[in-house]
């Protein structure tokens, strides 16, 4: 078939083996590529821990990597979260999908563990396991300029080796696969970084109906304020949000305890313009661009870390929000997580961190001293160790976004189905619930929500799959990518088609999350939430989120999704979705 290439590169680090897998084409029917790849490789693996040897640890394209079709080049990260023991996936921009997939390899499944520091080395079919002792006391922006050979490559910092819980894996230098500890997964194998080159060029069944659906998604984003407007992302990175979170009241201000920060004026994206040089760049094979950096190289906050490390710490500088955010892509630490672990703290202790001390946790927290030993550990066990768990804002253990889920419903049920732990991404809820595209729902209600969100996750699952950016979903349709992977696969498949494979994606990945422990009372959220109100304005209240509403709500998700009355598989939906049931 066009579109794969066909072999699975499997290294055994323990073994120091590499072979090559090749997978029944139903297989690639059935799961596609990305996300998808990635669980069928994870199937498994539930009767093991997250740091055991044999636990894949996998890296997965999608069929239309490689390819012309827009913004297609991200690659998924998947393994079992360090941080929640739940599943975790990751889907990341930059070079290394294309790459990966230029070296003649749909996905790159490493297990083991070595008895030393190693790199994975891949150029086009040549693969070796090298040594890594000589990168073991530089950073992430020091290992990366020590890899220019490669094309691409993918390198673990100081918090992986220290043992932070959320540590990142740094991607071509400003990207990554930042949430739930994919750094650590990285360093229980002992993998300092991955380099690829590849020289093949991607196989397509249909050109002629490969270039009318990339001109119809082009098309479709430029007329997409949100993507393409003066004030979207394409000029101003997801920093565009800043100010529309902030206004609508749902902009996570003193660790959730108010949803609105005065000083919000002083950090948005136009102050960003305004304080530092910047330029605009993109992953591979995207005309977005919506990554800013500034002229010196220095990597420039996404909205998630922009609004955490300022408002979430009720920090008002701008110059120690940007700081903050580079030194936690030097130190190899999801930003999102470092946040809230540090307003957890600031809460517990009473205090309010200044700019120093901001600067100084983040650097104790990657080199493992002092306090920061345990806030690397993320702020659930934090929080639970000094007896405050209702200060850690988390859902299934992973630290909440920057986005209030009292101010969108719809996003307070994502949060906690999501299989991942909150997450923002997973359904898209501000779609509709804030841009209020492509059609507004009332952000207040839970109404309709639990079939949207169902939807969203297969569809968003989908996505994932075929290794897209999700945000082109804000001006693009699965009919238009539909058409893409047909031309690019041979494959007619409808949407309808796609959308049966999404779901089979999610539900695998509920039930993985089962066999790990986990039912209705991981999703769930904070009690703040129900609890306190938000910062109301003068136009609108942000009272708490009703709880029986909310339950209510839950248990309509569970029965549009195919769940028992305890949010857990049944066995008869996986044989509907032809998954292998395992008790």
């Amino acid at each position: 078939m066009s579109g794969w290439t066909g072999k699975i590169l499997q290294v055994d680090l323990s073994e120091r083996s590499v072979t090559t897998l090749s997978l029944p084409d139903d297989v690639y029917r059935q799961y596609l590529g990305g996300r998808g790849l990635a669980g069928y490789f994870l199937q498994d693996a539930t009767d093991f821990e997250w740091d055991d040897p044999k636990m894949p640890l996998a890296l997965c394209t999608g069929p239309l990597t490689g390819t012309t079709t827009p913004a297609s080049g991200h690659v998924i990260f998947a393994t079992r979260s360090p941080l929640t023991g739940a599943h975790l996936d990751e889907s990341v921009g930059g070079k290394l999908g294309t790459q990966i997939k230029a070296a003649g390899f749909d996905a790159v499944v490493i297990t083991g563990s070595a008895s030393s520091w190693v790199g994975l080395e891949i150029r086009n079919s040549d693969v070796r396991i090298a040594d890594a002792t000589s990168l073991l006391n530089k950073d992430t922006i020091e290992a990366a300029n020590a890899l220019y050979q490669f094309n691409a490559h993918a390198v673990i910092g100081p918090a992986a080796h220290s043992g932070v819980r959320f540590s990142s894996v740094l991607v071509d230098r400003y990207h990554g696969a930042f949430r739930g500890g994919m750094g650590l997964g990285f360093a229980a194998k002992k993998l300092k970084y991955i380099g690829v080159t590849g020289s093949r060029s991607a196989t397509v069944s249909n050109e002629t109906l490969l270039q009318g659906a990339a001109e119809d998604i082009r098309r479709l984003t430029a007329a997409s304020s949100i993507l393409k407007g003066e004030n979207g992302i394409a000029n101003l990175g997801t920093a565009a949000l800043f100010d529309l979170i902030h206004t609508r009241r749902m902009m996570p201000t003193a660790n959730f305890r108010r949803t609105f920060f005065d000083a919000a004026a002083k950090l948005n994206a136009a102050q960003i313009s305004e304080t530092f040089e910047v330029e605009s760049f993109g992953c591979s094979g995207c005309h977005i661009s919506c990554r800013k950096r500034q002229t010196n190289a220095t990597g420039l906050p996404d909205y998630e870390a922009l609004a955490h490390f300022s408002a979430l710490l009720e920090n008002d500088s701008l110059r120690t929000t940007v700081s903050a955010n580079a030194l936690c892509a030097q130190l190899g630490m999801d930003p999102i997580s470092a946040a809230v672990s540090l307003a957890c703290y600031g809460e517990i202790r009473g205090i309010t961190l200044n700019g120093e001390q901001i600067l100084e946790l983040l650097t104790d927290i990657a080199a493992g001293k002092g306090e920061g030993k345990m806030l690397g550990q993320g702020s659930l066990r934090y929080a639970t160790k000094a007896g405050r768990p209702e200060c850690a804002m988390t859902v299934k253990g992973l630290e909440i976004p920057a986005f209030d889920p009292r101010g969108a419903f719809g996003l307070a049920l994502a949060y906690v189905t999501s299989t991942r732990g909150a997450c923002h991404l997973r359904a898209l809820p501000l779609s509709h619930e804030i841009l209020r595209k492509p059609v507004a729902t009332d952000r207040f209600s839970f109404s309709g929500k639990a079939r949207i969100i169902k939807i969203a996750e297969d569809q968003i699952a989908l996505v994932d799959s075929l290794t897209t950016c999700p945000h082109l979903m804000l001006a693009a349709s699965m009919e238009e990518y539909a058409q893409a992977l047909t031309a690019v696969t041979g494959l007619e498949l409808t949407t309808a088609d796609l959308t049966q494979v999404g779901e089979r994606i999610y539900y695998s990945e509920r039930m993985r999350n089962a066999l790990w422990g986990f039912d209705a009372r991981e999703d769930d959220l904070p009690h703040r939430f129900f609890n306190e109100a938000g910062t109301s304005g003068p136009a609108f209240d942000v009272p708490p989120i009703s709880r029986n509403e909310f339950l209510e709500a839950r248990q309509r998700y569970y029965t549009v999704r195919g769940l028992d009355e305890n949010g857990m598989p049944r066995q008869d939906v996986a044989k509907r979705l032809g998954l292998k049931w395992k008790n």
